[in-house]
């Protein structure tokens, strides 16, 4: 531990499990105070729970501006302030363009697309009162390259790295950092309908899938003072697979 956070108190989403869950502990050893939001209500109050007197579990549906503001209230009346938000709340829905139902893609938008803006707005006027911040949004490498049967996920990601420049651009002033962190394939429970995606590694440069504590660490980074100077940037978290082909990294040279 390195007290990295010391004195932060973070508003994670998603913090039930996978991603966020990770970034919540971790944020927890290196000396801040979480805020363990998610619609999962036993699993991340188990989360908040496990972190003790340094944590505290809200339900929050992020497409729910009301939610989101109990969300603020909580940590203000809890740990005394925010200064850094991890929209990290997300849905994947996998369809064909000509077979995506309406009600399937605007559930994904509510969530990913939505759901990252009611946050962001809503932790403006705490983080200015506090002097400054950070807003970490999850994109994804989707949101850089798109891949086949993800209209909805793919649109809301390109869309999160959209906001993050614009927020970047109209927050600074406030000292209000606002960076987009873009994996690609992580090991978490949303990928766990895909089966076994140990394979897929062997297509990755570094010869691996990602885990949770890859992104976790670069998340923590930008939450931290070490970040400082690093607002509207997107942090790919990879493997490598966006330097080039998506095969290049399988050729023996």
């Amino acid at each position: 531990m390195t007290d990295r956070l010391k004195g932060k108190v973070a508003i994670i989403t998603g913090a039930a499990r996978g991603q966020g869950a990770v970034e919540a502990r971790l944020f927890v050893e290196e000396g801040a105070k979480v805020v363990v939001a998610d619609v999962l209500d036993a699993e991340a109050e188990a989360v908040a729970k496990e972190l003790g007197d340094d944590a505290v579990f809200v339900h929050l549906d992020v497409s729910q501006q009301d939610q989101w503001q109990a969300a603020v209230a909580t940590a203000e009346e809890t740990f005394g302030k925010v200064d850094v938000l991890v929209n990290n709340a997300g849905i994947l829905h996998f369809s064909a363009i000509e077979n995506m139902a309406v009600d399937d893609y605007m559930r994904v938008v509510s969530v990913n697309q939505l759901g990252t803006f009611l946050g962001m707005q809503s932790v403006i006027a705490p983080m200015r009162k506090a002097g400054g911040g950070s807003i970490v949004n999850i994109s994804s490498i989707e949101g850089i390259l798109a891949m086949g049967g993800t209209i909805a996920y793919a649109s809301t990601k390109f869309a999160i790295r959209g906001m993050t420049k614009v927020a970047a651009l109209e927050l600074g002033r406030d000292g209000i950092r606002v960076n987009s962190v873009h994996p690609g394939t992580i090991r978490t429970p949303m990928t766990d309908p895909l089966g076994d995606i140990t394979p897929i590694g062997k297509i990755i440069p570094l010869r691996r899938v990602g885990e949770s504590e890859d992104v976790a660490s670069v998340v923590l980074f930008l939450a931290s003072d070490d970040a400082g100077y690093c607002s509207g940037a997107e942090f790919v978290v990879d493997g490598g697979v966006l330097a080039g082909s998506m095969f290049a990294g399988s050729v023996k040279l």
